[in-house]
């Protein structure tokens, strides 16, 4: 089982992310994203982020509402240094992961579904499946209306720009998923979503997912097959 401190840190730091999930939230609401879909990237974001996330949007998600540009006397918002534009690009795919990956880790442990008498492979498939699903909704949301596209071609140009980042994030989520299952908390029943720990693990995990990510976006920012946000 884990240790007592470890459970502890693990409130702390699922309560700062929460927190800041709903502090994005509101100011979102005083200052709504010219791309709707990024209202829901930045508080997402926020859930395994925590304070970094809530950083990144008042630096680059804020000054980029109607609000702030009309405050500042602005057309378009400030331009963002590549480092920015290319994190913006993962938290966005990061998005529609992180949401697939609580929808299904949370139906996985309330139905008591395993393969091979373990519930991590059973994670791998609904995680990735939902991921795949929800990443490429996020995506289409933001490239078919910035290309003018219809809904095949929308569908078509979210695979291409989003289905390798989305991999590779979900790369870099499973490797510590089945770290902390097979080497730090061995046992079948150490820990699962009902813990604290489980879902801290899920944020570390995530934070990996981001980074694992990060290159894979960078490439394809680079190539024009993503769209720079």
């Amino acid at each position: 089982m884990p240790p007592h401190w470890l459970t502890v840190v693990s409130w702390v730091a699922l309560i700062v992310a929460f927190a800041s999930a709903a502090w994005v939230l509101v100011d979102i609401g005083r200052h709504p994203q010219r791309m709707r879909v990024m209202a829901w990237v930045w508080p997402i974001t926020a859930l395994y982020a925590g304070p970094v996330a809530v950083w990144g949007y008042r630096r680059f998600g804020r000054p980029a509402s109607p609000v702030s540009l009309r405050e500042h006397g602005a057309e378009e918002p400030p331009p963002k240094p590549r480092w920015a534009t290319t994190s913006v690009g993962v938290s966005h795919c990061g998005a529609g992961c992180t949401l697939g990956d609580i929808v299904a880790e949370t139906a996985i442990f309330a139905l008591g579904i395993t393969i091979a008498g373990r519930a991590l492979w059973a994670e791998f498939v609904g995680d990735y499946v939902l991921a795949v699903l929800l990443g490429l909704a996020f995506q289409y949301f933001a490239i078919a209306p910035m290309r003018g596209l219809g809904i095949r071609d929308g569908l078509i140009a979210a695979a291409k720009a989003d289905l390798l980042s989305l991999t590779a994030f979900e790369v870099g989520l499973f490797a510590w998923m089945a770290f902390q299952a097979l080497i730090l908390f061995p046992g079948p029943h150490a820990i699962d979503a009902s813990t604290p720990v489980y879902w801290f693990g899920m944020q570390i995990g995530m934070c990996l997912g981001f980074l694992t990510a990060y290159p894979v976006n960078a490439w394809l920012i680079r190539r024009g097959t993503k769209e720079a946000m």
